[in-house]
């Protein structure tokens, strides 16, 4: 598959679902569905990730989107899946459309075997002549273990299967300067770097998990992989094609011209933070130009416990975030390390290292077009 014929597109649950009856909106499938066969049609693979499957089932439990918990959202997963994916079902059946369903956990993402399954998955369907149509899992993840929000999801989707673009079908136009309800808010339509505006993004719908923040982050991991990504409104005729033909309004988010490879974007666009380090303002400096290692002597502080090829966070001493990389150690491995410097390494941990946390291949310099995580509160100083 080439980046120039696959377009991964995201749906809201407030598109999806009727936020009184709780029902399918079948109008909007429709139009969807209609829209994704006039792509097919142009030889353009479309992958749909949908979100909804909570909010179909809440009546199912006897629950509302304000008074359902976490438990009561697994359960009512449970329950809408079956009647998303029936719905996308039945109307696809109209167009000649076989789909499929993939359900993905934060796991897929970060742990690279299992990302590169699920790439492989993805392809197979493709080749086949089936859209995916892919959810997070979220009959069985919590709040500690599952992506948060469909948008970075399919944004991880993107960066997977190298797509030429990117589509976030959302309830507004698109981004604006400041919250769109405020006097004077400027509608933006093309973006290079979504961190200026991010401040301006707070809030989040009824239904859905994440707001205009999330969708800033999911743009920020696709530009990283060079894919083009769109942010618009979902109740048109043609939503798809009128964005991609410039038919529309909707604001853009172009692609990095020198994109990070698929190495690169899997380290440095986590969706999780597993652990992190603290290095001197010095060490943070000679990492940028990505061939210096990151050594048992600079560790600075230690946050989080983490597993050898975990994605460590690397900040300098004024907690700014300047790198990411694989660790070639536990946590509690490299804590023994650090506590004991000037004791050798093999006499430590039973086996010989060389005694790199970060090897400089496993490791990538976080640019400015970047989003920068904030240091954890607490990181600790590993001679305490």
């Amino acid at each position: 598959m080439s980046r120039s014929n696959t377009v991964v597109v995201k749906i809201g649950s407030t598109l999806v679902a009727n936020s009184d009856r709780l029902t399918p909106r079948f109008g909007f499938m429709q139009r969807l569905l209609d829209d994704i066969a006039r792509l097919r049609d142009r030889g353009t693979n479309v992958i749909l990730c949908s979100s909804g499957a909570v909010a179909l089932g809440l009546k199912t439990v006897g629950e509302t989107p304000e008074s359902a918990g976490i438990s009561d959202k697994q359960a009512a997963a449970a329950c809408g899946m079956p009647l998303l994916t029936n719905a996308y079902k039945q109307i696809g059946h109209e167009y000649g459309i076989e789909i499929a369903q993939v359900l993905l956990t934060l796991g897929d993402f970060e742990d690279h075997r299992r990302f590169l399954n699920t790439r492989n998955t993805v392809f197979r369907l493709m080749e086949a002549g089936v859209m995916p149509i892919v959810n997070e899992n979220d009959s069985i993840t919590t709040e500690e273990i599952r992506v948060g929000d469909n948008d970075r999801l399919a944004a991880k989707v993107a960066q997977m299967v190298d797509a030429r673009d990117f589509i976030i079908l959302t309830e507004v136009d698109g981004l604006y300067d400041r919250h769109p309800d405020e006097e004077g808010a400027k509608f933006i339509e093309e973006v290079t770097d979504v961190a200026p505006f991010m401040e301006a993004t707070k809030g989040k719908s009824t239904l859905g998990t994440g707001g205009m923040t999330t969708k800033l982050m999911a743009a920020n991991i696709a530009q990283e992989a060079g894919v083009t990504t769109y942010i618009a409104h979902g109740e048109v005729d043609h939503p798809l094609t009128s964005i991609l033909d410039g038919e529309r309004r909707c604001t853009r988010f172009v692609a990095h011209e020198d994109a990070a490879s698929g190495w690169e974007s899997w380290i440095a666009n986590r969706l999780q933070m597993a652990g992190s380090l603290r290095v001197s303002n010095e060490v943070a400096e000679e990492l940028i130009d990505g061939d210096r290692a990151v050594m048992r002597a600079d560790i600075k502080g230690i946050d989080g416990e983490f597993t050898r090829g975990d994605v460590l966070h690397i900040y300098d001493e004024d907690g700014i975030e300047r790198a990411r990389g694989l660790s070639d150690f536990t946590s509690e491995e490299l804590r023994v390390l650090a506590v004991n410097p000037h004791l050798d390494a093999e006499q430590l941990l039973g086996y010989k290292t060389k005694g790199e946390i970060v090897r400089s291949k496993n490791l990538v310099s976080l640019v400015k077009r970047h989003l920068r995580w904030d240091l954890p509160e607490g990181t600790s100083d590993p001679t305490i």
